[in-house]
């Protein structure tokens, strides 16, 4: 009799390739005889280093790779970031398993000159890494007297790039850098009220194909249901907004009792306009919490941020 087997699609990071490790040895440990193959690939995200990410797009650049080795039968699920999963998913997929959330803070990571001072008192001037729109309009909002600029590369080589001198600070996810082992590299994990964090930051989410019942009875046994409902509110609220990874929208959720708070704000590209607000419910019902508080910052004047920023960051055909 043939045992069971799964093939894993993966981008070919380093941290991409920790997580998916991580997801095959958990597998294997719920389901000893299942044969597991990885098939590792670099996506359009990981080739294109020189350009900033929301120049290049912002719907699928991490993924759409591995969605395809799915579509055509050449893998059976994918590992990702659930921050890089876009909320709408192509036809024939779906998210089947949401693993247990790490921190899903943001963090300072500081230049060996800098390591007695915290980000409120770095210097103006001071010049901070980051590739994300909704860290540098959340940073700019708080601190306008530091200098921002776009650092690509994997977590190891913007760390190199720190060193090297060319940066007084990154801003990193926390979680990223636990799962390479690399916590002591965070000086502060920057509050909530600073810096709210990507929608599915420091979760994993596994994609599958529609209707394959076997796969995901396989997956099903590393879904941590808090974290699931916790995120599904969260991208829930991003899909009511239409924005993709590339837009200045940030989260932040937690349980109190039976009852679900999600907070999620849209800002200006400038940090100028930064709109903020939380909406609550019954956890059973994650999603109708995203979609409600979305429609109150919509309310609010967030589409008309939206819209401005989706003009001036759309790539060129």
């Amino acid at each position: 009799m043939t045992s069971p087997s799964l093939r894993i699609a993966s981008r070919r990071s380093q941290l991409a390739m920790v997580q998916t490790h991580w997801v095959r040895d958990s597998l294997l440990e719920a389901h000893p005889d299942l044969a597991i193959s990885i098939e590792a690939m670099a996506t359009q995200g990981d080739k294109i280093l020189d350009v900033a990410l929301a120049k290049i797009g912002d719907k699928g650049l991490f993924t759409k790779e591995l969605e395809a080795q799915m579509l055509v039968d050449q893998a059976d699920i994918a590992v990702h970031s659930l921050k890089d999963l876009p909320t709408n998913l192509p036809d024939g997929l779906m998210l089947g398993c949401i693993t247990e959330r790490e921190d899903p803070a943001d963090a300072l990571v500081v230049h060996e000159r800098h390591r007695d001072l915290s980000l409120a008192t770095l210097p103006a001037g001071a010049v901070v890494g980051t590739s994300s729109l909704r860290r540098l309009a959340q940073l700019r909002h708080h601190f306008p007297q530091l200098v921002f600029k776009d650092v690509r590369g994997n977590v190891i080589t913007r760390l190199e790039k720190l060193d090297s001198g060319a940066y007084d600070c990154l801003i990193l996810a926390a979680a990223g850098l636990e799962r390479l082992g690399l916590a002591d590299r965070i000086h502060e994990r920057i509050d909530p009220s600073i810096s709210l964090h990507a929608v599915g930051q420091g979760a994993l989410g596994i994609e599958c194909r529609q209707g394959d019942a076997t796969v995901l009875a396989q997956i099903k046994v590393l879904e941590h249901l808090p974290t699931a409902r916790r995120c599904l509110a969260e991208r829930a609220f991003l899909r009511e907004l239409e924005g993709g990874c590339q837009v200045p929208i940030g989260v932040n959720t937690h349980f109190e009792g039976d009852t679900l708070v999600l907070t999620g704000m849209v800002a200006s590209l400038d940090g100028q306009r930064l709109i903020r607000d939380g909406a609550r419910g019954d956890q059973s019902d994650p999603e109708a919490i995203g979609v409600a508080l979305a429609q109150t910052l919509r309310a609010r004047g967030a589409g008309e941020i939206l819209e401005e920023i989706f003009a001036t960051v759309r790539p060129e055909a």
